[in-house]
Order: structure tokens, then sequence, then C-alpha cells
């Protein structure tokens, strides 16, 4: 079980007509579109590509389960056949 703290990050607005680095801010981040969602760890630089596309995403602390499990985007969920 990892002790390291973690963020869970929404993506809930398009990067369409948004500069390229905030798409690339978002690419980084692992995000795919709204509804996508990635746990990451709570690290400095990573809030910092956080605080560039801040009005892109939502943003809370992974929870007990959040924290080991891995957080599958909507996409991904969306597209499975099993």
């Amino acid at each position: 079980m990892s002790t390291e703290a973690r963020l869970v990050v929404r993506q809930v607005r398009s990067e369409n007509g948004r500069p390229w680095q905030q798409r690339l801010v978002l690419k980084g981040l692992g995000l795919r579109g709204p509804g996508s969602q990635v746990s990451v760890l709570n690290e400095r630089a990573i809030r910092g590509m956080i605080r560039k596309v801040l009005h892109l995403v939502e943003v809370r602390e992974a929870s007990g389960a959040d924290a080991t499990a891995p957080v599958k985007s909507a996409r991904a969920a969306k597209g499975s056949k099993s």
C-alpha cells in the first residue's frame, strides 16, 4: 500500500480554443478530454502543471480507495466491451 499523497485530477472543460501550452500540459497530465480523470502524485512539479490549467480541471485529494486503485478515465470505461 502506498503512503504517498495523491491527487485526483478531472478534466471538466475542453481544450478547444486554448493555447498550445495548455494543451501540452493536459496531455502531460494524462487527460484525454472532458470527463477523463487521472490519479497523480502530489508533487511540486505536478501542482505547477495543474495551476496552469486550473480553469479546465477539478482537483481533489485522493481518499483511501482512490489512493491505492488506479483511476480509469471515463473514455476508457465507455469504450470497453468486456
